[in-house]
């Protein structure tokens, strides 16, 4: 007769039955071995002869075995937060950046963010910024600054190029960051966030040091025909100091490829410095709000205009671009440290 308990139960994986009585023995065998008399133990009471739980021993021997299976099962990851939403964002391991990232905003930064009365109350809306450095240190930032005043933190959309890399695109999720396409911006209005936008995309991130702080293109009207479509308000930003944080002094374009890059940045202190020239500069920051971007007499088939599209999209480059010449007039000195 088979033993019912060695028997295979109906979609029960024989490998994994095997591995479950591995185990079952190694435990017996640890117990076995291991197992004291309760008035051997220091930690014993006289009057029940009972146990405290101890730090190591048997239990803990137990506890950790038991736990085996389920980490192998899990590859050893931490469990994650339950207050994970569709696009990824986790509120945990905001919470966990959230000490480093007040010390890059109040102290390493000390960013001066002006114009939060332009903000919306509540989302959904826009905002539209200069784009500035391969690191989305600005969107962080930026994010940081509309948490303060309006006490909703927006999400931002991040590079292709940049979600690819291994290891990046959980974590830039988990912080609230999208990949750039329109589907991602139209799922977070639809759902009633706030998303800050870079419509220089690329090009802006690219610009060497010498060029800093000049706008480039704004693709061809997607912010505009998304805000239309979706009839939600177009704030301009302007942001001064991101441009210093990894001055580009030279794009090395091969060897940027061969790493999955579109160029490998070339710094005052990368490669120089190795790893430690990813850290970034100290820079003096200020960020401005300008006046929400009026779209609401357009017609209704507004957004199927090019022409018009075209027009709007270069006055909204113009009004950023204004914003951070303002910065720029305002700022005392380009570095926070001094």
């Amino acid at each position: 007769m088979t033993d019912r308990r060695t028997a295979p139960l109906a979609g029960d994986d024989p490998q994994r039955r095997a591995v479950r009585e591995a185990l079952d023995g190694l435990r017996r065998e640890i117990r076995t071995r291991f197992r004291r008399e309760p008035e051997a133990r220091p930690d014993a009471t006289p009057e029940t002869g009972g146990e405290a739980a101890p730090v190591g021993g048997t239990r803990g021997w137990e506890s950790t075995l038991s736990e085996l299976p389920r980490r192998i099962a899990t590859l050893g990851m931490r469990e994650r937060s339950t207050e994970i939403d569709a696009f990824g964002a986790d509120a945990g391991a905001l919470d966990a950046a959230r000490p480093l990232l007040d010390l890059l905003y109040d102290r390493y930064w000390s960013v001066d963010a002006r114009g939060g009365a332009q903000l919306p109350e509540r989302g959904p809306y826009l905002l539209v910024a200069n784009r500035a450095g391969l690191l989305p240190w600005d969107a962080l930032m930026v994010a940081h600054a509309v948490e303060r005043i309006c006490d909703e933190r927006p999400r931002f959309t991040a590079a292709d190029w940049l979600v690819t890399l291994p290891f990046v695109q959980p974590r830039l999720a988990r912080l609230g960051g999208v990949r750039a396409c329109r589907e991602n911006v139209e799922g977070l209005l639809d759902a009633g966030h706030a998303v800050i936008v870079f419509p220089e995309g690329a090009k802006g991130a690219a610009k060497p040091f010498g060029e800093r702080y000049r706008l480039q293109r704004f693709g061809r009207g997607g912010v505009v025909r998304t805000a239309i479509a979706r009839g939600v308000p177009l704030i301009p930003v302007g942001v001064v100091g991101a441009e210093e944080v990894h001055p580009i002094l030279y794009k090395a374009i091969t060897p940027g490829r061969a790493l999955g890059l579109p160029f490998l940045p070339v710094t005052p202190t990368f490669p120089l410095l190795g790893p430690l020239g990813a850290l970034p500069l100290p820079s003096q920051w200020l960020i401005r709000f300008g006046e929400p971007f009026d779209l609401e007499d357009l017609p209704a088939d507004a957004a199927a205009d090019e022409l018009l599209l075209a027009r709007l999209t270069e006055q909204l480059r113009a009004r950023v671009q204004a914003l951070v010449d303002e910065g720029l007039a305002a700022r005392s000195s380009v570095w926070s440290l001094e």
